[in-house]
């Protein structure tokens, strides 16, 4: 599948995604000098793009086609270490990653942000993906369910349409017909892309047990009050898959780039919670083809 990363960082969403098979980056984007030299060390070949509003202004020849895209859109406006402004925040870019979505409509659309997005402007992204014929499932996901020395609960969106593609674009878009049309389309859409979406939240599935026969899930307690939230599941594998993070520390002298290397860290997402994301996605689309 063809992958667009935008809010790239240092390239976790598309690690993950490679690490599982399921697609192969066509374009990065990220605002940060320092994790565009990161991407282009990895990621040579990949057009690397600084800035998702310049993008937005003409998605439909700045960005390529893509099957598939994702985003860690800055979490500053939704955090509570910070003064959660919310939309009027001018970190404030998921409407203009929506313009591109809404433009490109690729198949799936993986999105993740800071525990603290579920009180304040998930719900506005969540009715803007369904509006545009998306189905959707939220999880809160931490990076200790896959092993990692630190809990970091965060929260991963999943949208999925089957009105995918060029051939799509005018209905979604509502380029012709009237919005009665597309109010009476909207729960046919919804409808037909909950089925197989489904899966992907659903690890009891038959299509699931045997990729996930290796874990142990323990229950964990779920988001009450947030119709959006699935409770997540602690699962920990029964090999230790997690290698030991580098010790940078926050008085390491000696280190180059020490500032850069923390935030990039800092903002980054974790690799392997995007692979098993991709592993169920593989799953919907495998079944698609049979």
């Amino acid at each position: 599948m063809r992958h667009v990363d935008l809010c790239s960082g240092i390239g976790g969403f598309a690690l993950g995604f490679e690490q599982a098979n399921l697609s192969t980056p066509v374009m990065f984007c990220d605002i940060e000098p320092w994790c565009r030299n990161i991407l282009k060390q990895h990621w040579n070949n990949v057009p690397i793009k600084s800035d998702v509003k310049e993008l937005a202004n003409d998605p439909d020849n700045l960005v390529p086609d893509c099957d598939i895209l994702t985003a860690g859109y800055p979490c500053q406006p939704f955090s509570q270490a910070g003064r959660r402004e919310g939309a009027q925040d001018d970190r404030h870019i998921w409407p203009y990653i929506l313009k591109i979505i809404t433009s490109k409509r690729p198949s799936w659309v993986v999105l993740e942000n800071v525990y603290g997005h579920i009180s304040l402007g998930l719900d506005q992204v969540l009715l803007d993906l369904e509006t545009k014929g998306y189905a959707t499932r939220t999880f809160v996901v931490p990076a200790s369910s896959v092993g990692a020395p630190h809990r970091r609960d965060r929260v991963w969106i999943v949208g999925y349409t089957e009105d995918n593609g060029r051939d799509g674009r005018t209905e979604a878009t509502g380029r012709e017909g009237s919005q009665d049309k597309q109010d009476e389309s909207r729960p046919e859409v919804r409808g037909k892309s909950s089925g197989p979406s489904t899966h992907v939240a659903d690890t009891n599935h038959q299509r699931l047990q045997g990729r996930l026969s290796g874990w142990q899930d323990t229950q964990r307690q779920g988001v009450d009050g947030h119709a959006g939230c699935s409770s997540a599941t602690h699962r920990q594998p029964e090999q230790n898959w997690w290698t030991t993070e580098p010790d940078v520390g926050r008085v390491a002298n000696g280190i180059p780039k020490r500032v850069d290397r923390l935030k990039g860290l800092g903002n980054a997402i974790v690799p392997q919670i995007a692979q098993q994301i991709a592993e169920s996605i593989k799953v919907v689309e495998n079944a698609k083809r049979c």
